[in-house]
């Protein structure tokens, strides 16, 4: 089997959702997941897996109890395993999030209307 190259920008027409991460490729016991966000997430922190952001377009900032960091287009964070924190776009903005395999994207927050399933695979129809 040939690897295929992965499309981002087609990737990310497929889908409209805000805050639901959609799965499009698997590294090891890693997923890559595009998201599309605005607005405010909720404060949460994942105890088993960093969790990697990479803008891809737009702006995200990422608050910390102890301050927060402003990501543009081409920047990238990884939050350590078990560091609260919770994002935030003005505008919608693009990410890839590179997370351990079964991580929900809410974290130990309880569970809320921003959960999505943790293993969502985007589905081209």
């Amino acid at each position: 089997m040939t690897p295929t190259p992965i499309n981002l920008a087609q990737k990310f027409s497929l889908f409209s959702e805000q805050w639901v991460p959609k799965i499009i490729a698997k590294f090891e016991d890693y997923h890559f997941k595009l998201a599309k966000l605005e607005g405010d997430f909720v404060w949460h922190s994942h105890p088993e897996s960093d969790e990697a952001f990479l803008v891809l377009g737009g702006s995200l900032r990422i608050d910390f109890r102890d301050g927060a960091v402003t990501l543009n287009a081409g920047e990238m964070l990884v939050v350590p395993k078990g560091v609260e924190h919770k994002p935030f776009a003005a505008s919608e903005c693009q990410v890839m999030v590179l997370v351990r395999a079964g991580t929900v994207n809410t974290g130990d927050a309880p569970e809320s209307g921003l959960t999505s399933e943790a293993d969502a695979w985007l589905v081209e129809e």
